[in-house]
């Protein structure tokens, strides 16, 4: 589970003793956070490589629509996420989802940034 929904982020050292998987970045999602007075928090960004075939269980929320704004602010961006195969194809992968990751796949998700508070076009006065 990952950033501010599910705050229980596995430590990369662990996730990689324990299972098959490298973890290539973990960064803000820059520009996600919704427009406002106050601009919504960033979500993040996380890129997985596998080392071997293994099963990827998704379930994932606000993947259709990021999170309100308030006070006239605008909704963050949703979430996302999507296998890439070592040939290149690219499989955008549903909020609820699963599938069969081989060597040298990466999974990169997404989550989603937060609203923005208070109307946006007070900054520019």
């Amino acid at each position: 589970q990952v950033h501010m929904t599910n705050t229980a982020i596995t430590d990369p050292e662990v996730l990689e003793a324990r299972f098959p998987v490298r973890l290539l970045s973990f960064k803000k999602r820059a520009g996600s956070g919704g427009a406002g007075s106050w601009t919504g928090g960033e979500g993040i960004e996380r890129t997985y490589l596998f080392e071997e075939e293994v099963t990827i269980s998704m379930l994932t929320q606000r993947r259709t629509s990021g999170s309100d704004g308030i006070a006239g602010g605008l909704a963050g961006l949703p979430g996302e996420q999507f296998l890439i195969r070592k040939g290149g194809e690219r499989i955008i992968l549903g909020s609820i989802d699963s599938i069969t990751a081989r060597s040298g796949d990466r999974l990169i998700l997404r989550t989603p940034g937060g609203g923005g508070a208070g109307n946006p076009e007070l900054l520019a006065r």
